[in-house]
């Protein structure tokens, strides 16, 4: 259950050549805020945010960071504006097994673990899987190990059709919100390797209308659930995902919890007696 570092840390790089403008430009545009909402927000002047994506002026770190904020860009993002207008990253990417992180560590793995017997785990910022608790040992019975090799992937594992894919009851409505899921991280983090991953799993085979099982009735919970056979029962979860808030590193920006509630009496007692 330790949690795994997912490889050395990398700061963002952006084209020098092409200069901080493109990439407010983009961002602004993704988020539909014209330039003088922009400024506003900001406390500038439309034109000052015109001359910034032309090319025209260069603005202060601040006015980068202040821009940053307005818009949502993630961290790892901001980086990289810096660096396009030639200042220094002013977030770090610490690895997560740094001494510095050790506190973090602790505390996600007593989280985790503190959540048993029900599933929880820890990704970052491209589904990697950090760390995970029994519940989740459970749930991966009989996945082969190719795909069990690190680094783990929860999206992939999730979807691929020799994961726990023939397993989900519901796959057709729970591959659509993972999907979609994945989607919106992509528009808001504009992350090519989110987008390589999204491609790849969404071309992965969807059983037929008549073998995917849509018996199950109506859905009487309060948000969708997964509901995955394991050892001969039908187990019902609700998935939920926690964030930090105003993180300040990178690495701490890109992780994510993802704790799964059980969706129904059957399930909660169940769980209960493989702990017991």
């Amino acid at each position: 259950m330790s949690i795994v570092a997912p490889g050395p840390a990398t700061l963002p790089t952006a084209p020098a050549e092409a200069g901080i403008g493109p990439l407010l430009r983009g961002w602004r545009e993704q988020r539909r805020v014209s330039q003088l909402e922009l400024a506003l927000r900001a406390g500038s002047s439309a034109r000052h945010i015109s001359f910034i994506e032309t090319g025209r002026s260069r603005p202060s770190e601040e006015m980068v960071l202040r821009l940053a904020e307005h818009l949502d860009v993630p961290v790892r993002e901001r980086n990289a504006l810096l660096l396009a207008a030639g200042y220094a990253p002013h977030y770090p990417e610490t690895p997560l097994d740094d001494p510095a992180m050790d506190a973090l560590r602790d505390g996600m793995e007593r989280l985790i673990q503190g959540y048993e017997p029900y599933p929880a785990l820890v990704v970052d910022a491209t589904y990697h899987v950090l760390a995970a608790n029994r519940g989740i040992a459970m749930l991966l019975d009989g996945i082969p190990e190719t795909l069990l090799e690190p680094p783990l992937n929860a999206m992939r594992l999730t979807l691929h059709p020799e994961g726990l894919a023939p397993r989900i009851r519901n796959l057709r409505a729970w591959r659509d919100h993972l999907l979609a899921q994945m989607d919106r991280q992509i528009a808001l983090r504009r992350s090519q390797p989110l987008r390589a991953l999204y491609e790849e799993v969404a071309a992965y085979p969807v059983p037929d209308p008549a073998e995917d099982d849509e018996s199950l009735g109506p859905v009487p919970y309060f948000a969708l659930p997964m509901q995955i056979e394991h050892d001969g029962r039908v187990l019902s979860f609700i998935s939920s995902i926690s964030t930090f808030n105003t993180p300040m590193d990178v690495t701490v920006a890109e992780l994510a919890i993802e704790t799964f509630l059980p969706a129904d009496p059957a399930t909660v007692k169940y769980l209960h007696s493989l702990h017991s």
